[in-house]
């Protein structure tokens, strides 16, 4: 990791620039794969998973044999701890199903909103390497409280050839049966377009690598819905001198271990911490098995030394980070200046970790920057607010003068004239 100490706030911008690869290769590689999807269906999608997981799916589709023998593979243990996190998720996400008043505007006239279900849903989960069911719990949970009638789910291939069980297991526990053996950016491409085996939907949620965040930029110009620009995980932490050094290493590398274009960082006004911090690092980065991948990540990475803590909360609002951690004696009122962040941990004991499995939150959350104009994904990223209104006679007649006036200033005759016969018809009546 790099250190940095007292950076100049003009430099502060170049500091928060994500690791990127050259964007023109990854958008036109990106391009490809979605115009083969599009044209040559399951066949591309099959040819891509060879080439790119080194397996060739054959039926591309989880048969439901597969599904239900995925349960007898998960220990007890880990099955009654995914129960765990599915109470605590279902729990934080059914609150959110928030039904709204009806509000009467001005005498006989009616507002209110409805959230009604998006009909057919695509998740995708990262899978390969390191399988994340939890990722399904996040996304699955909420779909299933929304009441989305379509739920598909893309997730790739192990080296054998299946979907992990841990997988299966977590689909089979939400009550999806949907599963597709595909990743990366055919994936996306494949429930964007439709394909022989799998289904087009409206809408496509799940983060990924920065060829799987820019395939669903990419669909958005076809009119797919998404999520949010979720990419490559990354993490800040803001520690004092009373915060625990192997706490905010471990809370780090959590990070630095998803990915080789992740990012971490730390910020705080003791330099002490941060030597103290940076060699914790290094002892327990030797700890961990996806050592080579957290080196990666870890050479995108700065421990950053500012003079205060204001300037430390300046400093995370401008990068807005996808996890934020506090971990400061008073994190509660430092909390109080966080404008841009996906989800916040206050406090020695509130480790990403938490939030990425079990606490409730959910774990799908806005990148790169992106955590200045997006939350994360909740139940109501499942839902579409209508807006329903209902006019009485009454209302029509307190209102319409100021629709008709309104209309006649804007030219719009055909608008004033639709509360013009109504209005006549009363008066005639």
């Amino acid at each position: 990791m790099k250190t940095i100490l007292l950076p100049e706030k003009e430099t502060w911008n170049e500091l928060c620039k994500r690791p990127a690869i050259a964007r023109n290769d990854l958008e036109n590689k990106v391009r490809d794969i979605l115009n083969n999807v599009k044209s040559k269906t399951d066949s591309a999608v099959c040819y891509y998973t060879e080439k790119f997981d080194g397996v060739t799916p054959g039926n591309l589709k989880v048969s439901p044999k597969e599904i239900r023998e995925s349960a007898i593979m998960i220990p007890q243990e880990l099955r009654d701890a995914i129960n765990v996190a599915k109470k605590n998720i279902e729990t934080f996400h059914s609150a959110q199903l928030l039904k709204e008043r009806v509000m009467e505007t001005s005498k006989g006239v009616r507002c209110w909103r409805k959230a009604v279900a998006i009909e057919k849903v695509g998740l995708y989960i990262p899978g390969g390497s390191a399988p994340l069911f939890s990722t399904l719990l996040m996304l699955g949970i909420p779909a299933k409280l929304a009441g989305c009638k379509e739920i598909v789910v893309c997730t790739p291939p192990g080296k054998d050839g299946k979907v992990s069980p841990l997988i299966l297991y977590t689909a089979q526990l939400i009550g999806i049966s949907e599963i597709f053996k595909t990743g990366g950016a055919q994936a996306i491409a494949a429930m964007a377009y439709g394909t022989e085996s799998i289904p087009k939907v409206y809408k496509i949620f799940g983060p990924g690598n920065q060829y799987v965040t820019k395939a669903k930029e990419l669909i958005q110009q076809d009119g797919i819905a998404i999520d949010m620009p979720a990419g490559p995980s990354e993490v800040l932490v803001i520690a004092d001198n009373v915060a625990n050094p192997e706490f905010i290493a471990a809370d780090l590398l959590s990070q630095a271990e998803h990915g080789p274009d992740s990012q971490v960082i730390m910020l705080t006004d003791n330099l002490e911490l941060l030597k103290r911090v940076k060699s914790e690092v290094e002892k327990q980065v030797n700890m961990i098995p996806r050592k080579e991948i957290a080196l990666k990540a870890l050479g995108n990475s700065k421990l950053i030394m500012l003079p205060t803590f204001n300037d430390c909360m300046d400093f995370s609002n401008l990068y807005a980070p996808e996890h934020l951690i506090i971990n400061t004696a008073d994190a509660s009122s430092l909390a109080n200046s966080v404008r841009n962040a996906g989800s916040v941990f206050l406090g020695n004991y509130s480790c990403e970790s938490a939030g990425d499995y079990a606490s409730g939150t959910n774990h799908t959350l806005p990148t790169n920057g992106s955590a200045r104009y997006y939350s994360g994904v909740s139940t109501d990223s499942f839902c579409k607010k209508i807006s329903f209104q209902e006019i009485s006679a009454e209302g029509i007649k307190n209102l319409g003068p100021v629709i008709e006036l309104m209309a006649a200033a804007e030219s719009l005759m055909g608008h004033k004239n639709a509360v013009s016969v109504r209005l006549k018809s009363l008066n005639n009546d």
